[in-house]
């Protein structure tokens, strides 16, 4: 059985700070077997890290839309933020991207809201039933509610900003995934939803201010 994390930001992402080394002492210990890399609008420490680490690392994007945030997973190119949705979405399927909804439901951490993912639900591949981070604002409940109602595939990923995130929350499957078989392997998968400590939680502000600081 195989741990996979679909939605994790490393230090490129301005809130993020996993670092390069750590994301492989993650697979190398087997803490996690793949991990998509999906900082802020861009995807250059992904592409960077999938060269040295193979595909094991996921070349992911966590993109701001007009409506809330979309990822896309297995991407070749940058996806422009400020777009919207549908226009996101369609620049993730362009390129053979997986299409992936993070904290649905959220407005505290810029989710889409119903109205805007009914927009796109033909287009929706998976949508997150369970973040690591969901804390003050869990909407895991209407999520997994709305998947089942919708047919759409649920995963569990850690949403980490830093290490000790890692490891918490993930999806199990039986395979190794590549881009082909993925999404058939989430549809089988264990959700594994156990909570990160009190630190891991506060990783994004702590990354932002320190990162504030040292530009001063």
């Amino acid at each position: 059985m195989y741990k996979i994390d679909l939605h994790t930001h490393s230090s490129a992402s301005p809130d993020g700070g996993i670092k390069v080394e750590q994301y492989a002492h993650a697979l190398a210990t087997g803490l996690l077997d793949v991990i998509a890399v999906t900082d802020h609008n861009r995807i250059d420490f992904a592409v960077e890290l999938h060269k040295k680490l193979g595909n094991r690392i996921i070349i992911g994007e966590e993109i701001m839309t007009t409506d809330g945030e979309i990822i896309g997973l297995y991407l070749d190119n940058l996806v422009e933020p400020n777009l919207s949705p549908l226009e996101t979405v369609k620049q993730i399927k362009k390129q053979g991207g997986i299409v992936y909804i993070p904290h649905p439901f959220e407005t505290i951490r810029k989710g889409l809201m119903p109205v805007a993912i009914e927009k796109i639900l033909d287009q929706v591949d998976i949508i997150e039933t369970c973040n690591g981070r969901a804390f003050l604002q869990n909407r895991g409940t209407q999520a997994i509610t709305w998947a089942r109602i919708n047919h759409i595939i649920g995963a569990a990923s850690s949403d980490a900003h830093g290490y000790q995130g890692l490891g918490k929350t993930y999806t199990v499957v039986k395979q190794i995934p590549t881009h082909d078989t993925l999404l058939d392997l989430f549809m089988s998968g264990t959700l594994v939803t156990n909570r990160p400590n009190l630190r891991s939680l506060l990783y994004p502000k702590y990354h932002h201010l320190r990162k504030r600081l040292l530009k001063t």
